[in-house]
């Protein structure tokens, strides 16, 4: 990942534990509500998702645009970043109403997958910036949407990783609840879609995340449901912000 600068309005925070991690962040002080949902969303750039990677960025356009919507945008920050062998933080955690989609540049897809390391700085980040938040008596919960194509082949971070940090900070209460939702999508003519996502299962089951949704051929159609499934996920967690436990996990 680039080495992140400070503004007056953010800070960068280095996440603990393994590799040279970091993320930006709104400063707490800049903040006008006393709680929140942390949304990260962790897009696929690799040099297969080519065909469609317009249709993937209109699909997160879609997904902001429908959570500043929401009777909690004011609510809701949200963390997007990009990867191929290389980790790209398009933005940090920010309020909806400070984003504006149109500024968000068409992707450039290229390189290998580096998934575990992608999937390790959005759900750590989330953890850190809410131990954070919470530390400083905000009420916090959490979102993370992990969208790939591929399996991993270039990271240096491990399932066993996401899974240890995970458990860690729900253990020492430093997040009310988080989701994390890993998402397959295909090229429709892709002879590797089987493999693809059975190697995605097993990540999911290894890392322990909370669901894995295949959401079959990167279609405009497919991505334009993708988009309605993860803003009502991310609606639902929203809504249960305060009641001690995460929202059910949504049916694609």
């Amino acid at each position: 990942m680039p080495r992140l600068m400070p503004t007056s309005d953010t800070q960068v925070i280095n996440i603990p534990g393994p590799g040279n991690f970091q993320f930006s962040a709104i400063r707490p002080e800049n903040l006008g509500a006393t709680e929140y949902t942390l949304v990260t969303m962790v897009i696929d750039v690799t040099g297969s998702v080519r065909k469609f990677a317009n249709e993937l960025l209109d699909c997160v356009k879609s997904i902001v645009d429908a959570c500043k919507k929401s009777p909690r945008a004011e609510n809701l920050m949200l963390r997007f970043i990009t990867f191929n062998e290389d980790l790209y933080e398009i933005h940090g955690f920010k309020p909806l109403a400070d984003i504006d989609v149109n500024d968000y540049k068409p992707f450039k897809p290229d390189g290998m997958t580096a998934l575990y390391d992608a999937s390790f700085s959005g759900i750590a980040s989330t953890l850190t910036y809410a131990k954070n938040l919470i530390d400083q008596d905000f009420d916090v919960n959490g979102c993370v949407y992990i969208v790939t194509d591929g399996m991993d082949n270039v990271s240096t971070i491990n399932p066993a990783h996401i899974l240890n940090t995970t458990n860690d900070a729900t253990i020492k209460e430093e997040i009310e609840s988080l989701i994390t939702v890993l998402i397959g999508i295909n090229d429709p003519k892709s002879g590797y879609s089987r493999d693809v996502t059975k190697a995605l299962k097993k990540f999911k089951d290894e890392a322990e995340l909370t669901q894995f949704v295949d959401a079959g051929d990167a279609t405009p159609q497919r991505l334009a449901k993708l988009a309605n499934f993860v803003s009502k996920s991310i609606s639902s967690q929203s809504q249960a912000l305060g009641s001690g436990s995460a929202s059910q996990p949504l049916t694609f």
